[in-house]
């Protein structure tokens, strides 16, 4: 009986725990559901009464929700997959070429994951607007294919678990680099090319400084903004404002719960050779 005390408590620590954690979510969803009456009468009661599933066609009508969402789809899919076309290259030329200064510029990339994405705001706004990208989901999207540094560091991490003898085998069969990187590297690294998409996927999606500073035209807005705008036009209506958080949120909860198992183990190998 002794022995099983710990694992006990250590189960009830961890639903209590993950009870606490749920407990914002399930009243954000709660809340969405209720009548304005309601919120204003009973603001700290959990359930809806009545249900009010109006306040989602609501909240879709009163801005272009769909158009937002249509310019989040395209920035989601345009950003993951510079990341992963740039990401890979720059990753493999780290992990498995050997080239004069590269460990040099390879600390050197580490070091730029120090700097807050605020010191290269204003450099970077003048180059997008110089490319004559400003106003446009180009400029959003072109710069994932140049690089960035934690997911090349991530990529690397796991291209350096892949066995040297399957590489040495390729190069004798005549495979060229990419090839190698093609037929051999990419398929053996699924798990992590996954994990570096889902998580360029989410920061897209959540993305609000960058429509910021280089969106001018509402027509371009992704979601993240145009939940701001819908903020400061209905900041009396908590009930539509909630309904909008959950649309929002939805999706990015049901892809982690569909590819978890994937995500975690990428994250897991990653970790395995430094």
């Amino acid at each position: 009986m002794n022995n099983r005390t710990p694992g006990w408590l250590g189960f009830l620590s961890l639903v209590t725990f993950s009870a606490l954690m749920a407990a914002p979510l399930l009243w954000l969803v709660l809340t969405s559901l209720k009548t304005p009456e309601q919120m204003a009468s009973e603001p700290y009661s959990w359930w809806p009464s009545p249900i009010r599933w109006q306040n989602y066609s609501d909240a879709v009508t009163a801005i272009p929700f769909f158009r937002y969402l249509a310019n989040t789809l395209i920035l989601c899919v345009g950003n993951v997959v510079g990341t992963l076309i740039s990401c890979s290259l720059a990753a493999y030329a780290f992990a498995r070429l050997r080239w004069p200064g590269r460990d040099v510029l390879f600390a050197v990339l580490i070091a730029t994951m120090l700097l807050p994405w605020q010191v290269t705001m204003v450099p970077r706004f003048l180059v997008i607007r110089e490319l004559g990208l400003y106003d446009t989901l180009g400029a959003l999207i072109v710069p994932k294919f140049l690089g960035e540094a934690f997911y090349i560091f991530l990529l690397r991490q796991f291209f350096l678990t892949v066995p040297q003898s399957l590489i040495d085998a390729a190069r004798l069969d005549g495979c060229s680099e990419v090839g190698i990187l093609m037929r051999v590297m990419l398929p053996l690294c699924k798990p992590a090319l996954l994990t570096v998409g889902l998580l360029e996927f989410v920061a897209t999606w959540n993305d609000y400084g960058g429509p910021l500073l280089y969106l001018n035209d509402p027509e371009r807005f992704p979601l993240a903004y145009g939940l701001e705008q819908f903020i400061s036009s209905h900041s009396s209506e908590l009930n539509l404002l909630l309904a909008a958080a959950v649309l929002f949120t939805l999706p990015i909860a049901l892809l982690f719960a569909v590819l978890q198992r994937a995500f975690l183990s990428g994250i897991a190998t990653t970790g395995m050779k430094g």
